[in-house]
């Protein structure tokens, strides 16, 4: 979770191989265009040959699946208006604080759940997965997840269909892009829950669950050393007592809105085609 400093010789030694494996992992995508092109930059190559272990063929079905649910899903293409019912209650929503790297930080309050429509929860989700990372800062590319369990039971947890599903956009779809999830004080009755739903966690996204338990010391540790307690709301045993205020969060969603759609314009260079990088598969072969 937390970063290793390692010299600049180390960085160096690691980068230059990297960068070779991010050229042969376009050279074997081919040439792409519109979106497609303008998802697939570096750091997104960089993602996927993380999540498959730099292994090339992997991480190009990879990538190539999730460029074919992007153009059928279009989450870039979501807007508030479409999903605002689903936060009404405030059951997920984007922070308007960050971890102490400067991430993005989603919260969600499955006790607040208000709707049964499977579809729109997911539809719901993804938005706020694309509005997170559009306000990630520069140098960031992950997330942090703050689970708030007050109100939670069985009876308005969602489906184990949902939360399959869920687990499976996030880990096919933004590989990545989640630093940790907090889960923060669980009832006892979650840990039949989570024997189930722990089984849809690839290995990767398993180790960045947390659990935090306010009067566990070492955990809520974990928690400080991620979040300034200032800026923490009380219900993650911090000090803010800011609320989710539904309509003054639609009016910020409104204006990222218009700021997702402006950087998803097409221009000259995402309407053209890429050329087929020819030298990069020299130097793969």
């Amino acid at each position: 979770m937390f970063r290793r400093k390692h010299s600049s010789n180390d960085d160096q030694d690691h980068a230059a191989p990297q960068e070779e494996k991010v050229k042969e992992l376009r050279a074997a995508i081919g040439p792409l265009s519109g979106h497609s092109l303008m998802f697939s930059d570096d750091a997104c190559l960089r993602r996927y040959l993380v999540a498959r272990n730099w292994n090339i063929d992997k991480s190009k079905k990879m990538l190539q699946e999730t460029l074919k649910w992007r153009a059928t899903y279009k989450p870039e293409e979501i807007r508030w208006h479409e999903v605002a019912v689903e936060g009404e209650t405030g059951k997920v929503y984007r922070a308007d604080f960050q971890d102490r790297e400067g991430r993005s930080v989603l919260v969600l309050r499955p006790g607040k759940q208000n709707t049964s429509s499977h579809d729109n929860q997911l539809r719901h989700l993804v938005y706020l997965l694309e509005n997170a990372i559009i306000n990630l800062p520069d140098g960031q590319e992950q997330m942090i997840w703050l689970i708030d369990f007050t109100g939670w039971s069985l009876s308005n947890s969602v489906p184990i269909k949902t939360a399959r599903e869920t687990a499976n956009i996030l880990q096919s779809h933004y590989p990545e892009r989640l630093a940790a999830a907090f889960l923060y004080n669980p009832p006892r009755i979650f840990e039949s829950f989570w024997k189930i739903v722990k089984y849809f966690l690839d290995p990767k996204t398993f180790q960045k669950v947390k659990f935090v338990y306010p009067k566990n010391e070492e955990s809520m540790g974990v928690m400080h050393k991620n979040f300034d307690p200032e800026i923490l709301p009380e219900e993650f045993g911090g000090k803010s007592k800011v609320q989710y205020d539904h309509d003054e969060f639609s009016k910020l969603m409104s204006k990222d809105d218009v700021k997702t759609a402006s950087f998803w314009k097409p221009d000259e260079k995402t309407t053209l085609v890429a050329p087929e990088p020819a030298h990069f598969v020299a130097q793969a072969s």
